[in-house]
Order: structure tokens, then C-alpha cells, then sequence
């Protein structure tokens, strides 16, 4: 590469050895006396090859038919009863399938790779600049580009772990893999879009579990963040006043319920509200209730239910903004208090054009946040209500199922795989939109340095 006059780069025909690269991994560097480099790329596709031919490329086509032969009992000559002969694994097909896709993917990215070193050297050749070794490289990567190192291996895990199943999942979605189609006996395949047409306009019940599922989730998380985030404003306002005593004890008192693990917090709340609970009990002693053939059934009423998950919620949740808030109120400068008490302002004034919109304009990634969250509340839900009560018009979900519980007992109940991935992935969806649009249009956002 050259420079024009006006500081452009001219491009430069590729050399010999650079062309060479592009089928012979490693060949630009070798050519230039970087063995190491050289070597490594040539290593890197002489591997490949021997993959993909060693069972890559079948496992591509596995992927495409996930399998053809079936789990079957077989009549052999001489034998008195049939012998079972197991066919195709349908799951690990598309295991396999997946897993041979990323590894492609991978040599892509290290055929690009060689590509470019291989026209770094010819460039700096060219320019008559000394060419790296390699114990310059790994000084480079060791100094300027020692994050590269250190992030190497949390990326493998990161690929492995993580990346490797949400793909599988996601293809999941696009097969009919449920209690019918079980592997290793029975063989599942291809659907395409058919069970996100089932969910959504195909099959009535499905459907209407879906939509009434989805409904009372998104009630539930802005029920959730809005009561907790409001009274746990209100709670910081109270505790912040300058006649209150005993702050520190209060906030104590309140953060441990933050303190306590959440789980066992929800299985008391669960007892209290029982049909032979504490609250209950304590009616009954009171004289409000006959006995206890007359208690209140909190969890067998769908209203009752929902009320409480939302109160319970409260408990769990308002010290989380309370702690926030008091943080922002301490940081506001009193000085535009007392700028508003001179020009006649009231408490409630100052309290909704100085007050409200600090808090509001820092915690607004938090409340969307908080938001999807609760979207996604499956503690909370399934150890509390467990989805109850009953409800005989949905598929497999109950009146307080949110669509993650719901997701949940698709697979551990139902056996539906397929229908709960596909589940999985309209809640991303529809998770990721409402999180990217809302954010964008806030001031947060939109005016990050407004607020010193």
C-alpha cells in the first residue's frame, strides 16, 4: 500500500504469496519467514479438513434431515424373538449440526484472518519495514493487545457454554420436538414457522393461553415495577426528612428483606396466605372469620391471587428503590431547594420540578430494566403461586402464569420442547423491542449530559 497525495491509501495488487494465501492458509507469512504464524494457520486448515471429512460433512447433512431410521424392533434369521435396533438421534443430529456450523464459522474467521496478515507483511515489506517474529508478536500481545489475551478464554467459554445452547434452542423452535417425537425412540423434524403460527393464530387454545398469558404479564411487570419504584421513592423521602431519627435503623430494617434469601422469604409469605395460615388464623381470632371452613382462599381465587403476588412483590422490592433513591436525594444540591423556597415554591412543588425529575432521569435504565425483569419473574411467580389457579381454557398454564413459568412447565410438565422454545423466543422479542425503543426515547438517553 502507498499514499496519494491527499493522504488516501492506494491499493496494491496482492502478491504472489498473498494470493496463495487464499488457499493455502499460513502461505503470505511462511513465504515472509513467520513459520510460527505460518504454520499455525496452515494447521488450523489442515485440521479442518481432516473434521470435515472425518464427519463435518455429515454431520452438516444429518443437520438438514435429522435423521431417517427410526428406533425399531427387526426380525433376524435364526433369532427367536425380534432384536431392537435404535435408529438416528434426532437431538444429537442437531447438536452435532449446530456445533459443526459454529467450528465453520470459526474458519471462516481464521481464513480472514490469515488473508489480512498476509497483506500486513506484504505492506510492511513493501514499505521496507522490518516484519514481526514471533516473540514480537507475543510481546504485542502481552503489552498493547493483552486484552485480546485475556479475554480469549473467557470467550471459548462464553461460545461454549452459552452461545452454543441458546442457538440449539433457538432451532428448537423450528422443529416439532414434544412428548410424541421423544428421542432416542422416536425421531422429531423440520416444521419451519408452524408452531409460531400455532402459538399465535393456529390453534385456539394455544393461542388464547399465549395472548391471555401475555396480557396478565405485562399487567403483572408494570404493576411490579411502578408499585415498588413509587413507594420506595416515597419510603427514601420519608426516611431523608430532616426530622426523622434513627435513619440508619430504618433503612436497616429494610434492607433485610434484601438480606434474606428471596426464596425463603416467598415460602413464608406462601404459608401466611394459606387456606390454614397466619392471616387466617389470625381472622378467625380476631372474629372476622366463622373457622377455618370459612378462611379465605387467597390462592384459588384468580383476583385474590393476583392482588397478593403484587403486594408480596411490594415487600420484596420497595428496599431495592428506597436504597437507590435515598442515594439520588442526598446528591441533589441544595442549593435548588433554596433557590425554589425563595421564589415560592411548596414542598409539593419542589417535589415534582426538582425532586421527581432527578430520580426519574437517573433510574430510568434501571426502571426498564426492572421492567423486563419482571417480565421474566419466574421466582417470585412459581414459588408464591405456582402459576394457580387452575385455569381449564389455557394449555398447561394457570391464572398467574407469566409466559416464563408457563415456558417452564412446557418442558418439565408437558414434554413440549418445541413449543416452549418457540415461547422463548417471542419473549426476546418482544423483551428486546420494548427495551430498545422505550430507552432511545428517553431523556437519559437522549440528553445524558443534561443533569452535572
Amino acid at each position: 500500500m502507498s499514499q496519494k497525495n491527499d493522504g488516501s491509501e492506494i491499493k496494491v495488487p496482492d502478491s504472489l504469496a498473498t494470493k496463495l494465501s487464499f488457499l493455502i492458509m499460513g502461505f503470505g507469512n511462511l513465504a515472509h519467514k513467520q513459520f510460527v504464524k505460518g504454520i499455525g494457520f496452515l494447521a488450523i486448515e489442515v485440521g479442518f479438513i481432516l473434521f470435515m471429512i472425518m464427519g463435518g460433512a455429515q454431520n452438516i447433512i444429518n443437520f438438514f434431515t435429522l435423521g431417517t431410521v427410526e428406533t425399531h424392533d427387526e426380525v433376524i434369521p435364526g433369532k427367536i424373538l425380534p432384536v431392537r435396533v435404535f435408529g438416528d438421534n434426532s437431538m444429537l443430529f442437531l447438536l452435532f449440526g449446530v456445533l459443526t456450523w459454529m467450528i465453520i464459522a470459526g474458519f471462516v474467521f481464521a481464513w480472514r484472518a490469515n488473508v489480512k496478515s498476509a497483506r500486513q507483511v506484504q505492506k510492511l515489506e513493501m514499505q521496507g519495514k522490518k516484519i514481526p517474529s514471533f516473540i514480537d508478536d507475543v510481546k504485542l500481545y502481552l503489552d498493547e493487545r493483552f486484552h485480546i489475551t485475556m479475554l480469549f478464554l473467557p470467550i471459548i467459554g462464553i461460545l461454549t457454554f452459552t452461545v452454543l445452547p441458546l442457538i440449539y434452542m433457538i432451532f428448537i423452535a423450528f422443529t416439532n420436538y414434544d412428548k410424541h417425537h421423544q428421542v432416542p425412540g422416536n425421531l422429531f423434524h423440520w416444521v419451519g414457522l408452524t408452531n409460531f403460527g400455532n402459538i399465535l393464530i393456529g390453534d385456539k387454545r394455544m393461542s388464547a393461553t399465549f395472548f391471555g398469558t401475555l396480557v396478565w404479564t405485562i399487567i403483572w411487570a408494570f404493576f411490579a415495577t411502578f408499585t415498588n419504584y413509587f413507594a420506595g421513592i416515597i419510603v427514601a423521602l420519608i426516611i431523608n426528612q430532616k426530622d426523622v431519627k434513627f435513619k440508619k435503623l430504618w433503612r436497616g430494617v429494610l434492607v433485610l428483606t434484601i438480606a434474606m434469601p428471596q426464596f425463603i422469604s416467598l415460602l413464608v409469605m406462601r404459608c401466611f396466605f394459606a387456606n390454614y395460615g397466619v392471616v387466617n388464623r389470625t381472622l378467625i381470632n380476631m372474629g372476622l372469620l366463622k373457622d377455618v371452613d370459612h378462611a379465605i382462599k387467597f390462592f384459588d381465587d384468580p383476583t385474590l391471587a393476583k392482588v397478593i403476588v403484587i403486594i408480596v412483590n411490594m415487600w420484596i422490592g420497595i428496599p431495592h428503590t428506597m436504597l437507590m433513591s435515598s442515594g439520588i436525594l442526598m446528591n441533589i444540591p441544595q442549593d435548588l431547594y433554596e433557590a425554589a423556597t425563595v421564589d415560592g415554591a411548596n414542598k409539593i412543588q419542589m417535589f415534582f420540578k426538582i425532586t421527581l425529575p432527578q430520580i426519574i432521569f437517573t433510574t430510568t435504565p434501571y426502571l426498564i430494566q426492572t421492567f423486563i425483569g419482571n417480565i421474566n419473574n419466574f421466582n417470585l411467580i412459581y414459588l408464591l403461586t405456582g402459576g394457580g389457579p387452575s385455569n381449564t381454557k389455557y394449555y398447561a398454564a394457570g391464572h398467574t402464569d407469566l409466559l416464563v413459568t408457563w415456558l417452564y412447565k412446557l418442558t418439565s410438565d408437558q414434554a413440549d420442547y418445541s413449543l416452549a422454545s418457540t415461547i422463548g423466543i417471542l419473549i426476546f422479542v418482544i423483551s428486546a423491542t420494548f427495551s430498545l425503543i422505550t430507552y432511545r426515547n428517553t431523556k437519559s438517553y437522549k440528553e445524558e449530559d443534561a443533569f452535572q
